[in-house]
C-alpha cells in the first residue's frame, strides 16, 4: 500500500507511460516518465540521494541516449540511422555505410566520391609507425596486440588531434582512423608472419586494397574475384556498429575524458581483444574442429545439453531470436566457397545449425545463430588465420565506434564517473607494523 505522503508529479504524463517510486521510511513518492523506453536515474535521485541502482555489467542501464543503431533482441531487428541492416548488406558498400553512421544520411553521389576520395589518400601511414614501432615488436607478437598498441601511437603522430572541440579537426581523425585501420591490420599480419609491407593502392576499391595489403606477393597488381571482395565488404557492413557494446561503450568512456580519438579508439579495441568480445568466431572453428565428423554431432548436441559443453555461435547477450546478421552471412559464405571451394567444416556448422534448432532445449533457451557461427568459416576460407579474426572485426567496427564518439562530444557528455556500493571493512585504526600479528 502506497503511504500518505507527498507525492510529486509530472503533469500531463499518463499514468500508463510512468512509473511511480514510493520510500518506505518516508511515505514520499514520486511519478516518473517513461521517455524511449527509460526512466531518468536524476528523478531517481530527487526522491532517494545517495541511494545508487545496482546494476553489474550495466544490463539493465542505458549509459546514453543515441540516433545512431537501433537494436530490438526479440525480434531480431538491426538498423543503422533507421535503414534495415538486410537493406544495407544487400545494396549498399561498407564506405557508404561509414559515412551514414558518421554523418547521420546517406551520401549523395558527389559526396559519396569526395568521402571516398577523402578515405582514400589517408590509406598511408607514417614510416615511422612502421619501421620503428610495429617493426619494433617481437616476430611473433599477436597482430591484434599490434593494432591495439599502433592505433594508441598514432596519436602522437597527429598531436592536433587533442583539439577535440573543432568539428573540421575532428573528421580529420574521423578519416584518418577509417582509412589506416586496414593498413596497420594488413601491416602487422605481414610482420606476424615475416612477408614484406605491402604499400596502400589507391587505384583500387578499400576491400580489395585491404586484401591486396594481407595477400600480394610478387605479383605486378592484385587480382581479386569480386565475390571475395563483395563478401567482405558485406562482413564489414555487418560489423560496423551494434549499439552499446563493451567496445563502444568503452571508447565512449575514454572519450568522456576528452581524450583524442586514437586514445579512444584504441581503448575499445583493448576492450574487442578479450575472447568474450572479439573472440567468438574463433571459438566457433575450434568447436567444429573438435567435432571433427558429420557422426558425431548428435553426441555433441547430447554433452551441451549435460552441462559437459558449450555451442559457440549460437545465443547472444541482447538478441533472443536469430540473428539478422547470422542470415545474411551465412548466404556469402555459400557465395565465398563457390571461389574457394567448401570449407569441409561447412556441413557440420549446416547439421548443427538444423539440429540444434530443431531441438526444444535449445528453442526454449532462445539459442539461434549469431553472427559469429559462419564469419569464422569464411575468413578461414579467404586465407585470413584464426589471429587475424578480431582484427577484422576492428577494422569496420572503428566507423561505429567513431560514430558514437563523437555523438557523445556533441551531447556535451560529462565524464563517466559510475557509482558503487562499498562492502569493505568499516573504519579503523593504523596498527604499527611491530605490533600486528
Amino acid at each position: 500500500m502506497q503511504s500518505a505522503g507527498r507525492r510529486e508529479r509530472h503533469e500531463g504524463i499518463p499514468l500508463g507511460e510512468s512509473v511511480t517510486i514510493t520510500d518506505n521510511r518516508t511515505g514520499k513518492s514520486i511519478e516518473v516518465p517513461i521517455v524511449n523506453g527509460g526512466v531518468d536515474s536524476s528523478e531517481w535521485a530527487k526522491l532517494l540521494p545517495g541511494v545508487w541502482f545496482y546494476d553489474p555489467s550495466f544490463g539493465n542501464t542505458a549509459s546514453t541516449s543515441s540516433a545512431i543503431t537501433y537494436l530490438d533482441g526479440e525480434e531480431g531487428v538491426l538498423r543503422y540511422r533507421g535503414y534495415p541492416i538486410e537493406q544495407l548488406a544487400e545494396k549498399s558498400t561498407y564506405l557508404e555505410v561509414a559515412y551514414l553512421l558518421i554523418h547521420g544520411e546517406l551520401p549523395t553521389p558527389v559526396q559519396y566520391e569526395e568521402w571516398k576520395h577523402q578515405i582514400t589518400t589517408h590509406t598511408y601511414i607514417h614510416e615511422h609507425v612502421r619501421k620503428r614501432f610495429l617493426e619494433g615488436f617481437h616476430y611473433d607478437a599477436h597482430p591484434m596486440g599490434m593494432l591495439t598498441s599502433s592505433i594508441a601511437a598514432l596519436s602522437t603522430f597527429y598531436p592536433e588531434a587533442k583539439d577535440i572541440e573543432d568539428p573540421a579537426n575532428r573528421m580529420r581523425q574521423i578519416i584518418r582512423l577509417i582509412a589506416k585501420l586496414p593498413t596497420l591490420a594488413a601491416g602487422a599480419h605481414r610482420y606476424s608472419v615475416g612477408m614484406p609491407f605491402v604499400y596502400p593502392d589507391n587505384n583500387i576499391d578499400f576491400q580489395t586494397n585491404f586484401l591486396s595489403m594481407m595477400f600480394r606477393v610478387a605479383e605486378p597488381t592484385f587480382e581479386c574475384d569480386p565475390r571475395l571482395s563483395r563478401a567482405l565488404d558485406i562482413l564489414f557492413i555487418l560489423h560496423a556498429d551494434h549499439e552499446q557494446n563493451c567496445s563502444t561503450t568503452a571508447a565512449r568512456v575514454v572519450g568522456s575524458s576528452q581524450a583524442d580519438p586514437y586514445s579512444a579508439m584504441a581503448a575499445a579495441c583493448a576492450a574487442l581483444y578479450g575472447p568474450l568480445h572479439g573472440g567468438a568466431n574463433e571459438a566457433v572453428l575450434r568447436m567444429l574442429t573438435e567435432i571433427g565428423s558429420y557422426d558425431n554431432i548428435d553426441a555433441f548436441i547430447e554433452s551441451v545439453k549435460a552441462g559437459k559443453g558449450r555451442l559457440m555461435g549460437f545465443g547472444h547477450r541482447v538478441y533472443k531470436s536469430y540473428d539478422p546478421r547470422a542470415k545474411i552471412i551465412k548466404q556469402a559464405a555459400y557465395d565465398v566457397f563457390e571461389v574457394t571451394g567448401k570449407n569441409p567444416l561447412l556441413d557440420i556448422a549446416l547439421k548443427l545449425e538444423e539440429t540444434a534448432l530443431n531441438d526444444p532445449y535449445f528453442i526454449e533457451r532462445k539459442l539461434y545463430p549469431n553472427v559469429d557461427f559462419y564469419s569464422g568459416l569464411i575468413y578461414q576460407a579467404m586465407g585470413f588465420p584464426v589471429e587475424m579474426f578480431t582484427v577484422l572485426f576492428a577494422i569496420p567496427r572503428v566507423s561505429g565506434w567513431l560514430s558514437h564518439w563523437q555523438e557523445m562530444l556533441e551531447q556535451k557528455s560529462r565524464i563517466a564517473r559510475p557509482r558503487q556500493l562499498y562492502t569493505g571493512v568499516d573504519e579503523r585504526d593504523y596498527v604499527a607494523i611491530n605490533a600486528r600479528q
